[in-house]
């Protein structure tokens, strides 16, 4: 990809993702080796514990593979006050580690439990306002998103970015925007995600444009409307969705990656591009799509 954007992919691509499901999952060593393979320059961290949380180790292992660290994914219930304390100390542990390991130009990237409120994961992609946040809920969600990355920025001098993400409670446009409202744009950048933004009923070329100075990070995961009307159509949650394909090789959905590519570039993006083709444990055959998904990227230079 033209300019200074830098294309990385992360584990989630092999079926490494924070929710606890059945199936193996290739080992970080796997994992690593394939990204590096298949032509990518970064990753992110996985889920804590996937890779060495020693920072040499960490360390060492990247350069062996000539792989950047980027980011760390990091849930919590935000909803819920009596988790931030715990979500905060979480978030800090991934930060300390990023920053030893790779330096203070790594992101924090904070996301609600997703998958743990069964009214949210069962209606992923056909999510209605009845299903979301009470005002006094948003207060409580905000102000838990202001609290871990004030810890974190403090403790670590890393920035925090909030994902978007289908499955938890800031999944549709007007749901993104109450959260981009109640931040701190100082502390929470937005991690676009271009998959889940469609998933949830969003343009991410709007998103972009609303929140161009708060997108810190971006994931490219492409989106398949077939499958999201399949699921529709059938009554799938959010899992089953994800297992028949809803997010599909790049290129392959409805996602404008020229455009994509066009807009960030226009706008002076020099962050980390993060392929994410999200797969569960097993599924598919992440290496090749890995493959296929760096050469259509390739078309975009």
């Amino acid at each position: 990809m033209s300019g200074s954007m830098r294309i990385a992919n992360a584990p989630c691509s092999w079926g490494v993702l924070e929710f606890d499901l059945e199936g193996e999952a290739a080992g970080y060593e796997q994992v690593l080796d394939e990204i590096a393979q298949t032509g990518y320059a970064g990753t992110e961290l996985g889920d804590w514990g996937f890779m060495p949380t020693d920072p040499a180790a960490l360390r060492a292992e990247l350069a062996q593979r000539g792989l950047d660290l980027l980011a760390a994914f990091v849930p919590v219930a935000l909803a819920n006050a009596g988790a931030h304390a715990d979500g905060e100390a979480a978030a800090v542990r991934t930060a300390q580690l990023l920053r030893d390991a790779a330096g203070e130009g790594c992101f924090i990237v904070l996301a609600d439990d997703n998958g743990s409120v069964p009214i949210r994961t069962r209606n992923a992609g056909r999510v209605t306002p009845d299903m979301g946040l009470t005002g006094a809920q948003w207060e409580t969600f905000a102000a838990g998103a202001n609290r871990v990355a004030r810890a974190v920025q403090e403790r670590t001098g890393l920035r925090t970015v909030f994902h978007h993400h289908c499955a938890g409670y800031v999944e549709t446009p007007a749901e993104i925007e109450r959260l981009m409202a109640l931040t701190d744009p100082a502390l929470v950048g937005l991690c676009l995600d271009t998959g889940h933004c469609m998933f949830g009923g969003g343009d991410p070329l709007d998103l972009l444009e609303r929140h161009a100075d708060r997108v810190w990070h971006v994931h490219f995961k492409d989106f398949d409307p077939a499958v999201a009307q399949q699921a529709r159509d059938q009554g799938w949650d959010y899992f089953a969705a994800v297992q028949n394909g809803v997010f599909c090789e790049l290129g392959q959905g409805a996602v404008d990656f020229p455009a994509m590519h066009d807009a960030l570039r226009a706008r002076g993006y020099d962050g980390w591009i993060v392929v994410e083709q999200d797969v569960l444990p097993s599924m598919g055959s992440p290496k090749a799509s890995a493959q296929r998904n760096r050469d259509y990227l390739r078309g975009l230079e």
